[in-house]
């Protein structure tokens, strides 16, 4: 194989809204952080410890556009995409650098706007009733007729 490949996967929450920035000419981006989480139990004291990486997002245009209507902090989202590293000359005249994922794809797992407008009717749980047998014209099961 000749080709080399540049993909991430990734499956993890928000740690801030997108903030967006826009150019001239309509385009825009979309920055955001990604929190990733590692569980292990540490064998010599038994102890739960939580490892989280971050990582740096960006997304175009009307993918853009889509996140900041829809995305907030907390928010989980599986996405795709590839590594790119850039620098840049800071004011002070040092050379700053930073490694990005720029998002080709991305899948909204829980959004907290979603599960805002969907949390089932407590009510209509409580209805069900498991006692009774539908062809039985809503008469208990365990009630004989004589």
């Amino acid at each position: 194989m000749n080709g080399t490949l540049n993909k991430v996967m990734l499956i993890g929450h928000l740690g801030d809204d997108v903030k967006m920035h826009y150019f001239d000419g309509g385009n825009c981006i979309g920055r955001f952080q990604l929190a990733t989480n590692e569980v292990y139990i540490n064998k010599t004291t038994n102890e739960k410890i939580t490892s989280t990486e971050w990582h740096n997002l960006v997304v175009r245009n009307k993918a853009a556009e889509i996140c900041e209507k829809y995305l907030s902090k907390g928010d989980k989202i599986y996405i795709e995409g590839r590594i790119k590293s850039r620098q840049w000359q800071a004011e002070d005249g040092t050379t700053k650098y930073t490694t990005e994922i720029q998002v080709t794809e991305f899948t909204f797992l829980t959004t907290k706007k979603e599960t805002a407008n969907h949390k089932p009717n407590q009510e209509q749980e409580s209805a069900k009733n498991t006692n009774f047998d539908a062809s039985n014209e809503g008469l208990p099961i365990n009630d004989l007729p004589f």
